[in-house]
């Protein structure tokens, strides 16, 4: 049995919580990489999902993956890239143009315009590394993950204020928040400033989109799965923001929200699909 990756990220969540799947949930799937239905990678995922199915909602504008793994590896690549996308300059006083040498700033550039080895991505988990790297926190990893978090280890408390997405019919774009980082980054806001602003951002984008697929779908139940929820910081701020709203909230306790629980929602779709 064919099991997409983010619908058994969901089924993963849901089957933890020993949901029957009598009635979907509303899934959030954010991770770092996962081969979509449509060739893409995908990554920023919202599923109208149960056991048997899912429907994909809604999902982060694709931006351009350039060299794949290579990008991955060097988040300035994704950090130019998201530039590109947002129409933004690449200003030689960013940290993630100045990581990145004059002649491979015109090899990514001429990739970006032809299309040469670079696949669309909506992937939540590389906006994180994207942003990571504009602030100057990490520009090259040796793990996953490791720009995310230690840009979310930065992140100071208290009401530091938000970004904001762009919310359209079919997606949601990132292409709004990039530009307020860079005015921050620019303007010599402490990256620990904008870190806070910028999970404050994923957290209350989470609770529209789901305010938005309540109205539209009449479902009441959230279930939250993928890399991305490892995020302390953003976890908590989304728990509370949908709790406050009325929603019934699912996460994972037992199960890792990574691919290392992707097992049992496979198994869980599987079987309700024998």
């Amino acid at each position: 049995v064919e099991v997409q990756h983010h619908h058994a990220h969901i089924a993963s969540v849901m089957a933890e919580h020993q949901l029957d799947g009598s009635e979907p949930v509303i899934g959030f799937a954010f991770d770092g990489t996962g081969y979509g239905s449509d060739g893409a990678v995908w990554g920023g995922e919202v599923l109208i999902a149960d056991y048997h199915g899912y429907e994909r909602a809604s999902f982060l504008r694709y931006v351009p993956l350039v060299g794949g793994d290579a990008a991955v590896k060097r988040p300035y690549r994704l950090a130019l890239s998201h530039l590109w996308a947002a129409g933004i300059d690449w200003d030689d006083r960013l940290p993630s143009v100045q990581a990145s040498s004059s002649v491979e700033l015109d090899i990514i550039r001429r990739q970006l315009e032809t299309g040469l080895n670079v696949v669309p991505t909506s992937s939540m988990g590389r906006l994180f590394d994207a942003v990571a790297s504009l602030t100057g926190v990490r520009h090259t990893v040796t793990y996953e993950a490791q720009a995310a978090i230690e840009f979310e280890a930065l992140a100071v408390s208290g009401d530091q204020g938000s970004y904001t997405f762009e919310l359209n019919d079919d997606d949601f774009d990132a292409g709004p928040v990039i530009h307020a980082v860079v005015n921050d980054t620019l303007s010599g806001v402490a990256v620990g400033v904008i870190s806070a602003r910028f999970h404050r951002a994923v957290a209350d984008l989470i609770l529209n989109l789901s305010i938005k697929m309540r109205r539209r779908f009449g479902l009441p139940v959230v279930a939250l799965s993928g890399g991305v929820f490892q995020n302390v910081t953003l976890l908590s701020q989304i728990i509370g923001l949908l709790r406050d709203a009325g929603f019934t909230v699912y996460y994972h306790r037992l199960v890792p929200p990574n691919d290392g629980g992707l097992a049992l929602g496979q198994a869980a779709v599987a079987a309700a699909n024998r």
